[in-house]
């Protein structure tokens, strides 16, 4: 061992009784491990909010977008008192995953998917727009330390507004009316092209995505609503098949679900060739089957409970 670790070893504190191993996750629900979040001198690093999104219009679309979404945008109008008449789109990512920018014209581009994650998304988020409308027009914003005490998104954006996503088929939305004197954005541009998968957001409900994937498809579908209560509704759907798509081409199926933001995206994945377009009825039918057994109050039976239990243990934690 050495010098150097012995001395981090010996003016470490020992950990309370009944702590978790340091590589096990922290019990907090941060995702970090728990040498790196509560375990760590002076604690965890900052406070960790689950579900960062809550209260925002479009809540599960922002977590869509900062999660699975490759090339989306969508407007945002700021809250009353707030930089009144600034124009705000956030995008799914900016070049270089930037956590903003400032267009020539004054208008801000606020990045979702960034490399940094201190806690309380909502916040890190806010933090950068409030860089950026602060910065002049042409500026890029970066976020390196943890963010000041502060307003999150919540407090920054009309709780009223609409939250309209666009899908872009690519990237070429960055360079539209952009300058690119030295090349850089075209590099980054072609790189962000070649990891996107195409994407296309259903029209019969909310906060769905379509995506081929290596030659396979799936839909994403992000719901708004507590874990627990997605989780009984679609174990009741399960035990009865009544999870399937019924597709000109085959079935849809169930094949897990993704956890972010405090929210479940169920995954299903379609027949190859499927495309988008034949999946619109089948998820209308979906969502009111949905509707009812989120509704239902009746206790679950052992097959719905083992269901369940199956549900639970095909799910993913991004966040």
């Amino acid at each position: 061992m050495s010098k150097k670790a012995r001395s981090r070893q010996a003016t470490a504190s020992p950990a309370p009784p009944g702590a978790p191993a340091a590589r096990q996750p922290c019990p907090c629900g941060s995702g970090r491990r728990y040498k790196n979040c509560h375990g760590r001198p002076g604690g965890a690093p900052a406070a960790y909010v689950a579900r960062t999104f809550a209260g925002l219009p479009g809540e599960a679309d922002w977590v869509a977008l900062r999660e699975i979404v490759p090339a989306a945008s969508a407007s945002v109008t700021l809250a009353d008192g707030v930089a009144d008449g600034r124009a705000v789109t956030a995008c799914s990512l900016l070049p270089g995953a930037l956590p903003a920018l400032v267009r020539a014209d004054g208008e801000i581009w606020l990045g979702l998917q960034v490399h940094h994650n201190h806690g309380d998304v909502s916040r890190d988020l806010a933090f950068a727009l409030e860089l950026a409308l602060a910065a002049e027009p042409g500026s890029q914003v970066n976020v390196v330390d943890p963010p000041p005490a502060g307003p999150r998104l919540q407090d920054l954006i009309d709780p009223d507004d609409a939250f309209p996503v666009t899908v872009h088929e690519n990237f070429g939305y960055w360079v539209a009316g952009v300058e690119d004197p030295d090349g850089t954005l075209a590099a980054s541009l072609e790189a962000a092209n070649d990891a996107a998968a195409p994407t296309v957001r259903l029209q019969a409900v909310e906060a769905s995505y379509w995506t081929r994937m290596g030659g396979r498809e799936y839909v994403r579908w992000v719901l708004p609503h507590d874990e627990s209560d997605v989780l009984d509704a679609f174990a009741r759907l399960h035990s009865a098949a009544e999870d399937r798509l019924l597709l000109p081409e085959g079935e849809g199926r169930l094949i897990g679900m993704f956890r972010a933001h405090g929210l479940l995206a169920p995954v299903w994945e379609v027949p190859a060739g499927t495309g988008a377009e034949p999946l619109e009825t089948p998820f209308a039918a979906l969502d009111e089957r949905l509707a009812a057994a989120l509704e239902s109050a009746e206790p679950l039976t052992s097959a719905e409970r083992s269901a369940r239990s199956g549900l639970a243990n095909r799910q993913v934690t991004i966040r």
